[in-house]
């Protein structure tokens, strides 16, 4: 029996700093229960880091002058897919700034030929419209991530100014409609964000029935506005992501790079705390420096195969296993 927890309960266990460890077991039980020991690898190709949006937050917003932009063109990108199938990634995740080079007919071409390595892809790439949406899923995406970031609509609209969050909303009440496997989710520790508001997002995530959610720790990033807030809360990030196992026991939960780039064992915490997926970066050469989001990112020195390796280690070497299918939500 699914516990429904009130918006209060919710803020009195992400508060409670004393009682984490209890929280985190909490949640891995209810991981274990519901999705199994398997950790399900996806393979994620940033294929350009340029982006038309200018979040505050972000490394690659469009204001950050100092950043050398890069963008793959389709053989590149194609066969670093290739590459990603040769190490035995069942699931790919194309993620991207809002780079508008990328037209429909151009993803299509780009889906339709990693689709003929039966693997299963998801897309990162932001907002687009119904026609486009529709034309990547008949080309054959599976799933498409969108993070809503934050359901505080006033905070929205300060950190991603241009933008409005009833259109960010809207794109996942299409992708829905259409039929992907649908991932969303947010960030945690954002100036000015309160403990109500992530308690808000996580109640939005779970009306919505989203298949997969991304919790992820603010951190500054030194070109962008926000360079002197505060940030790098770890623990209020897993406290939160134990709260969304709690609250959609079968849904797929990263454990995310920025909690790697916090604490050397962020993502084994994260895997011992609810997450049952790890995306390595299988974007290879100077690509893996240039697509940052947020400063000090882990293992953009690694190659992809040694992240691969790495990460292989550190899932058998807590019991867990790696999962050898599309590792979809099953719900």
């Amino acid at each position: 029996m699914i516990k429904e927890y009130t918006k209060e309960e919710i803020i009195c266990l992400l508060s409670d700093e004393k009682n984490e460890t209890s929280l985190l077991k909490q949640a891995d039980a209810v991981r274990h229960q519901y999705v199994g020991d398997e950790v399900h690898l996806r393979g994620l190709i940033e294929f350009s880091n340029i982006c038309r949006n200018n979040c505050q937050y972000c490394g690659l917003q469009r204001d950050n002058k100092i950043l050398p932009r890069y963008h793959m063109e389709e053989d590149e990108l194609l066969q670093t897919a290739q590459n990603a199938v040769n190490m035995g990634f069942k699931t790919l995740v194309l993620q991207s700034g809002e780079d508008m080079y990328y037209t429909q007919a151009r993803m299509c071409r780009i889906i339709e030929q990693i689709k003929k390595n039966d693997v299963a892809l998801t897309l990162s790439i932001g907002e687009r419209d119904y026609t486009d949406y529709k034309a990547f899923y008949e080309a054959g995406a599976d799933r498409y991530l969108i993070r809503i970031e934050t359901t505080d609509q006033n905070l929205y609209h300060q950190l991603d100014p241009g933008m409005n969050w009833q259109r960010r909303h809207e794109c996942l009440l299409m992708l829905k409609e259409i039929g992907y496997e649908l991932g969303s989710g947010i960030m945690v520790g954002l100036p000015n964000q309160t403990l109500d508001s992530i308690a808000d997002d996580l109640l939005y995530l779970q009306k919505i029935e989203v298949d997969m959610a991304g919790i992820g720790p603010f951190i500054p990033h030194p070109q962008t506005p926000l360079k002197n807030a505060n940030g790098n809360n770890l623990h209020l990030a897993l406290r939160t992501m134990a709260m969304m196992r709690l609250m959609l026991p079968d849904i797929n939960i990263p454990a995310t790079t920025a909690m790697e780039s916090l604490h050397p064992r962020g993502r084994i915490m994260a895997l011992q705390g609810g997450a049952n997926v790890v995306m390595p970066n299988v974007t290879e050469g100077e690509y893996r420096r240039l697509y940052e989001l947020y400063p000090n990112k882990a293992c953009v020195d690694d190659t992809p195969l040694h992240c691969r390796t790495c990460i292989g280690m550190k899932i058998t070497a807590i019991g867990r296993t790696i999962g050898q299918g599309y590792g979809g939500h099953k719900k």
